[in-house]
């Protein structure tokens, strides 16, 4: 039998010719000759400047700036600088030696000034002297207290408000704890057992009352103004 072959055989090889790029052959690729004409020549890849002009549009340059008779160039002297360097040495200061500090028996030294050997925070001048912030702080402070103060009595002018003297104000803290002694003497003897009802009750309201007692204490004890409204 005869073999197949496809019809598309011829189109397929068309195809495959045409897509196929020069690089890809085998051989040199099929590129322009440059013409021999077109050699590299000397000074050819240098800028090339425009031709000067010496009359433009039929008008005649301006002539260059000529300095005037009274111009004196500045004449700049050479410094010796050897002997510049010299003079300075001779008429300087001589340095004083950097003070060190030996603490091994090498001898390793390490300078004394930042060691924090000398004594150079209490010989500031404002050594011992209040900052300012601190001073305009309490400043604020003191004002603030006068300004509350003074609200205070115009409250009190205002309100009719009494304040506590110190004998009443002792005698009124020696009665509370003269009460709190009472109230602690008779929790203390208490059973140690709570099994009924009322005992539990009558626990907790000892502690209610201990807990009060203490709070109006501390209170009176902290405070040295009490004012009492009438």
């Amino acid at each position: 039998p005869l073999r197949y072959i496809s019809k598309y055989r011829e189109f397929v090889k068309h195809e495959a010719v045409k897509n196929k790029s020069q690089w890809k052959t085998m051989g040199p690729a099929k590129v322009a000759v440059p013409s021999p004409n077109d050699f590299l020549q000397k000074h050819s890849k240098e800028p090339k400047l425009a031709p000067k002009k010496k009359e433009e549009d039929g008008k005649k340059l301006l002539p260059l700036s000529v300095p005037q008779r009274t111009y004196r160039p500045v004449i700049r002297i050479k410094k010796n600088f050897i002997i510049k360097n010299a003079v300075a040495v001779i008429r300087g200061v001589p340095k004083k030696p950097r003070p060190f500090c030996v603490d091994t028996r090498q001898g390793d030294k390490y300078p004394l000034e930042p060691s924090g050997l000398v004594p150079k925070y209490i010989k500031k001048k404002n050594y011992g002297v209040t900052p300012k912030y601190v001073t305009r702080r309490n400043e604020e402070i003191k004002r603030e207290e006068e300004e509350y103060e003074a609200s205070v009595l115009e409250q009190l002018k205002k309100k009719a408000m009494k304040t506590l003297s110190d004998e009443e104000r002792t005698n009124i803290l020696k009665a509370l704890k003269k009460n709190w002694e009472e109230i602690n003497h008779a929790y203390q003897g208490l059973p140690v057992l709570t099994d009924t009802r009322y005992k539990k009750i009558h626990k907790e309201e000892l502690e209610l009352k201990l807990k009060q007692l203490e709070h109006d204490i501390a209170a009176i004890e902290k405070h040295k103004n009490i004012y009492i409204a009438d």
